[in-house]
């Protein structure tokens, strides 16, 4: 996974999809229907290239139970994409990083429902739009009612090009007390001193720009 994908792994139970489709032979566990306690993490990931509707739902229904989530995908037609997280097991946690490029028309749709005490979804979503593309981001947290102490952090950021039209849809939906419910936008642009200072190490302006996408793409910091 890290040659092909840039994708860490580690000691964890996997759940593996590549284009869109389960992969039994590189997966430990089958399903992210998670209704019993696994003694190692669970490691989800989904890769490759994607078009027409795709959706993945993750569902936890334990305690104490660490899932994490890394999506890095891409698209050369029209393609939607929908992630679904339930978090209701108490003290559990899905961290995700999600790394998206567009090169035609994509819609992006998370959902991430607390449903318990104590609680955590953090997702980090990136976006790569290349030129000439559509992107269309939205993302819904959910904190339920009576669910207090729940920590909620969604994030979106983009690298586009100057074609390119993006479009954000943040939202909240807050019915308990939370213990941290973040929400967050942005577009990330190369300062000057750090483009003279690649230029400087004797970096070509492809190179140049090579090196600020490697950094945007790998500056995850959820898990």
């Amino acid at each position: 996974m890290w040659n092909e994908f840039n994708i860490k792994t580690f000691d964890a139970e996997t759940v593996v999809y590549r284009d869109g489709v389960f992969c039994p032979e590189l997966s430990t566990i089958v399903g992210t229907d998670f209704r019993e306690n696994y003694p190692r993490p669970i490691h989800i990931i989904y890769i490759g290239e994607i078009t027409g509707n795709c959706r993945l739902d993750i569902n936890i229904f334990v305690d104490k139970q660490p899932v994490y989530l890394s999506v890095r995908v891409k698209n050369k037609k029209p393609a939607f994409l929908h992630i679904f997280i339930k978090n209701a097991g108490k003290n559990s946690e899905c961290r995700g990083h999600i790394m998206l490029t567009n090169n035609n028309n994509l819609q992006f749709e998370c959902r991430a429902i607390h449903a318990a005490n104590d609680t955590t979804i953090m997702v980090d979503t990136k976006l790569i739009a290349e030129k000439n593309s559509l992107s269309k981001l939205s993302a819904t947290a959910e904190i339920e009612k009576n669910c207090e102490n729940a920590v909620s952090d969604i994030r979106f950021s983009a690298l586009a090009d100057k074609s390119a039209r993006m479009e954000f849809m943040p939202a909240q939906r807050i019915s308990a007390v939370p213990a941290v419910a973040d929400h967050s936008a942005s577009i990330y642009h190369a300062t000057a001193p750090q483009i003279e200072y690649l230029r400087g190490g004797g970096l070509s302006g492809a190179e140049v720009d090579t090196a600020l996408r490697e950094a945007f793409m790998n500056n995850f910091s959820l898990f």
